[in-house]
């Protein structure tokens, strides 16, 4: 998708009369700046860690996947969507009061307003695109095509998984040396 055809599909959004496409999308601009604000950079990373840590989880662990295949069709993406969250939660709990939100800076720095943005822009895009991507090819037809480019598609994927740890790596980078 071409960014002309970004900018079509977003000009020609209804709405007066909403999709759940256009819901998606408020989301995902209120998401990122007010959970960005309101965590801060350190916390934001701390949930980054957490939530490529719940993926490769759910993704890899043999048992999930054995026990995935087992339940209904119907019920495998909640299935799926409740495991990540679940794992996400209590690796987000155990990190956030571990070493690792130490290492990431002093926990009462919120962090300069371009790191939060960036960073609570590109984990609400990644939180997105997993949790999307776990339902079936056949269910995900409901998406509008801008949804399923920005989203879904192979690129999107790749950028999302690999956008926010560029933005760390650009942080850590900018970050004073004390």
């Amino acid at each position: 998708m071409s960014f002309s055809d970004l900018v079509s599909n977003i000009q020609h959004l209804n709405w007066i009369n909403p999709t759940w496409d256009v819901f998606l999308l408020v989301f995902f601009v209120l998401a990122s700046l007010l959970y960005g604000v309101s965590l801060g950079r350190d916390r934001i990373m701390v949930i980054l860690v957490a939530v490529y840590m719940s993926l490769a989880v759910v993704t890899y662990v043999p048992f999930i996947r054995e026990f995935n295949a087992k339940v209904a069709i119907n019920e495998t993406v909640a299935f799926k969507v409740s495991i990540f969250l679940g794992i996400f939660i209590l690796l987000f709990f155990f990190l956030s009061h571990s070493a690792l939100l130490k290492t990431f800076g002093s926990s009462s720095e919120q962090g300069k307003m371009w790191q939060i943005l960036m960073l609570s822009f590109l984990q609400t895009g990644l939180l997105i695109s997993v949790t999307l991507s776990f339902l079936p090819q056949e269910n995900a037809q409901w998406l509008s095509e801008l949804s399923r480019a920005l989203f879904l598609s192979d690129a999107a994927r790749a950028v999302w998984m690999i956008g926010p740890i560029v933005g760390m790596g650009i942080i850590g980078r900018s970050k004073e040396v004390v």
